[in-house]
């Protein structure tokens, strides 16, 4: 996860998807963008959606988010991720770092050791 600049807690690296892009062009440039890394459709793998209230918006506020796993095997395992200039720090998380991140990382962390993923 990410810590982006001036905020108090972790976020999944992404954002918003640009109106010409699709979800996968999308968490692409921004996986680079905020990591550094350089990752094809081939390294992912469709994780579901999530639909959560909004971290530090107005009450009603909610963030939708397209989940993908980036599985060993592909350019992912030529690089690790490094905080870029959008973003404070990097760290790897478990489900024991749920209160530290917004409603949409602590439900995607619950579907990550749900899958057997972490932890």
């Amino acid at each position: 996860m990410v810590r982006a600049r001036a905020r108090d807690v972790l976020y999944l690296p992404g954002g918003k998807v640009d109106p010409h892009e699709s979800d996968v062009e999308g968490v692409i440039r921004e996986a680079f963008e905020e990591t550094g890394l350089r990752l094809t459709e081939t390294d992912l793998e469709p994780f579901g959606r999530v639909l959560e209230p909004a971290h530090g918006q107005a009450p009603g506020t909610m963030v939708a988010m397209a989940l993908f796993l980036v599985r060993p095997g592909g350019t992912s395992d030529s690089a690790s991720p490094v905080a870029s200039a959008e973003v404070d720090e990097i760290e790897w998380v478990t489900s024991a770092d749920a209160d530290r991140c917004p409603p949409a990382g602590r439900e995607t962390l619950r579907r990550l050791v749900a899958a057997d993923l972490i932890d």
